[in-house]
């Protein structure tokens, strides 16, 4: 099964939580994770620092972290912003996928 098949079956929301500097996680109203971000420079070249991504113990193995990660990429692609991913597991994503790399703040990842 893949990681979108498990996460869709339980109909998880995924929403930017701006006031909060935070993607935030649900599935059927509970509260499952996140991901901490900072944004920072300006037009045309807004950054966004992927800081923490924590899924709840009794949510994880669901591909919730996974789905955060991919909606920060995706928000991030569509709005011409750039990633300078501290967080680990944006780090390992963009090892493991390297198509997603254009999202990527110039200097900001290990070549």
């Amino acid at each position: 099964m893949t990681e979108e098949a498990r996460v869709t079956d339980d109909a998880l929301q995924i929403e930017d939580v701006r006031v909060r500097s935070r993607y935030e996680a649900s599935i059927g109203g509970a509260f499952a994770g996140w991901v901490e971000y900072r944004r920072m420079g300006i037009p045309p070249h807004p950054r966004l620092v992927a800081v923490h991504t924590e899924v709840l113990p009794a949510f994880g193995g669901r591909g919730i972290g996974a789905a955060l990660v991919r909606r920060v990429i995706d928000d991030a692609r569509a709005s011409g912003e750039r990633i300078s991913p501290l967080c680990p597991l944006f780090v390992a994503h963009f090892e493991r996928h390297p198509e997603d790399r254009d999202v990527l703040a110039p200097g900001r990842f290990p070549a």
